[in-house]
């Protein structure tokens, strides 16, 4: 809901508040006083393209700023939050929204929401949630065959909004099988090659039988009998200082190390320092006598089949540097690709299983999509029905008595998310005439009807809290006027109407009434925006009704239609 508008600048409005309120709101004045100004307004906060020709006459600049009262926690308030915006919560689950356009000379303009520099094109977004405008171009709610397809769903109710669900959920599967199906079909012979490449490439590497860390072992050894003279002649030498048979003076590490502890075993008992460091010698001893043991094993390892180990240790390499490097670059990336490639072998292998699968599945679920979408054909034709008769019963009242309203359902070919109707809402001008689609052969203010009528039976949605009306009772009169008057306080009751409107009859249905007025004490006219209570509204509405303000005929014709609409000159806004 908009509780206030603040104009600065726009066309004949120099500086102007508009303080709404929830209800019925009419907004009157002179002719030329600027009331379709405030429709431009709203149009500009509502994403509308700039026009620098809307600046007042003499000013640099036109601005608009409006407050708005948003759920919280509703699609609006998210979306701001998400745009950078910020909302003011109230406490009570709703929240304040400021929104404003500003349009400079050279047609150039600026927006913010919620604070926030932001493109017209969010407001065209947001707008969606916020305000329906209806005026006396084209600007029509139910301009999209889209659009008059939901508004029949939500008319349609509970009954539709079960079935479509259903529908939905089911569509979904069906379609994601069919997708699947196709493509598993289109690819079948370039998965059938993909799996020949695939089991070949597997085959060969399962020849080989890798093992993980195996090309790294492999190398040290081969590294090892490589060097294997080298290595045996070290050890045997090695072997000979620590422990040797062949020197004539017996002068060996462990011969040396023996006389060394005798040597201190003699003296020890002259000094127990001693006895301990001949105790150190003699371990020294042992661990010589272990290395010269394990120098002679070492070298004898190295027997006349090394050369022949060493052989096959290079043909294994070079069979594990093949399989490198055709899947690696390394072996751990060869073991990778073999685990994933028998995944996808095997879910290859089976795709005539998978295929004969969902040709069953997507058989029966397009039964199933086939029935409830004739399901929501039936729903939708006999609440199209209903919906043609009551709006045809609504334009009857608002001066359109040969006019109807039908609602076209028709089926098509296709399949949709939404089921496979068309839906378009036509107008039938008079008995026999020729069905046309809304906006078509309409006036600007017979289409404002219409849309009124639809909107007042489309009302108990409440899908958009504000509507808008730009003269809606344009070309009516008399009772045809109470009426129109009437139906806009019906559908205040569920959200928030603003009409500009130059019919006291209209007017007087209003519970917050406010007046555009000019004032030509300068050299420009500048309007201005009051409300109305009281004597005030008493004496708008006789200038509306006779032109004569001052009228005791007027005035007292005035306050018996006052009476009528049940608002009374200083009542209360609805």
């Amino acid at each position: 809901m908009i509780e206030e508008i603040g104009i600065r600048g726009l066309g004949v409005i120099g500086e102007a508040t508009l303080p709404l309120s929830p209800g019925f709101t009419a907004l009157t004045g002179e002719t030329g006083a600027g009331k379709t100004m405030v429709v431009t307004a709203v149009g500009l906060l509502l994403g509308e393209r700039s026009d620098p020709g809307v600046i007042r006459a003499g000013a640099d600049r036109a601005s608009v700023e409006a407050r708005w009262l948003v759920d919280e926690q509703g699609p609006v308030a998210d979306r701001v939050r998400e745009a950078g915006g910020d909302v003011d919560p109230l406490g009570d689950g709703r929240a304040e929204l400021l929104i404003s356009r500003t349009i400079v000379g050279e047609g150039r303009s600026r927006a913010s929401v919620g604070g926030r520099s932001a493109p017209a094109s969010l407001l065209a977004e947001l707008a969606e949630h916020l305000v329906v405008v209806h005026g006396q171009s084209d600007q029509i709610r139910l301009r999209s065959a889209a659009a008059q397809r939901e508004a029949l769903d939500r008319f349609a109710g509970a009954e539709l909004a079960e079935t479509m669900a259903k529908y939905q959920t089911a569509f979904r599967r069906w379609t994601a099988g069919r997708d699947e199906l196709n493509r598993l079909i289109a690819d079948r012979d370039q998965r059938s090659s993909e799996a020949d490449e695939l089991r070949d490439q597997l085959a060969e590497i399962e020849v080989v039988a890798p093992q993980p860390g195996e090309d790294a072992e492999l190398q040290q050894r081969a590294d090892r009998l490589s060097n294997a003279e080298e290595l045996r002649l070290a050890a045997s030498e090695a072997h000979e200082l620590l422990s040797s048979e062949s020197l004539d003076d017996a002068r060996d590490v462990i011969t040396l190390l023996a006389q060394a502890r005798r040597a201190l075993e003699r003296a020890a008992e002259l000094d127990p320092e001693l006895a301990a460091l001949a105790e150190q010698v003699d371990a020294v001893s042992y661990q010589a006598v272990d290395a010269a043991t394990g120098l002679a094993g070492y070298a004898a390892g190295f027997d006349l089949d090394s050369a022949r180990e060493l052989e096959s240790i290079q043909q294994r390499i070079s069979e594990l540097g093949l399989l490198t490097r055709k899947f690696g670059p390394t072996l751990d990336d060869v073991l990778a690709f073999l685990d994933a490639g028998s995944g996808r072998l095997l879910e290859l292998d089976t795709d005539g299983e998978r295929i004969a699968a969902l040709e069953r599945d997507v058989v029966a679920d397009e039964l199933i999509v086939t029935e409830l979408a004739d399901e929501l054909s039936a729903i939708r034709s006999s609440a199209g029905a209903r919906l043609s008769t009551e709006v045809s019963a609504e334009l009857s009242a608002l001066a359109m008595p040969d006019a109807e309203l039908l609602v076209d359902v028709r089926g098509r070919e296709d399949f949709t998310a939404s089921g496979r109707d068309a839906v378009q809402l036509l107008l039938q001008p008079h008995p026999g005439g020729e069905p046309r689609p809304l906006g078509r052969g309409a006036s600007g203010g017979e289409l404002s009807r219409i849309m009124l009528a639809i909107e007042v039976v489309l009302a108990s949605g409440g899908s958009v809290p504000t509507f808008v009306f730009d003269e809606v009772d344009a070309g009516v009169g008399g009772a045809a006027a109470i009426e129109i008057g009437r139906r806009l306080a019906r559908l205040a009751e569920t959200a928030q109407v603003i009409v500009v409107t130059h019919l006291a009859q209209v007017a007087a249905f209003a519970g917050n009434h406010l007046r555009v007025e000019k004032d030509r004490s300068g050299e420009v006219t500048e309007s201005s925006v009051r409300r109305l209570l009281g004597d005030e509204r008493v004496a708008e509405m006789a200038r509306l009704l006779s032109g004569l303000p001052d009228s005791e005929t007027g005035l007292a014709h005035a306050r018996e239609l006052l009476d009528v609409a049940g608002t009374g000159a200083g009542s209360p806004a609805r």
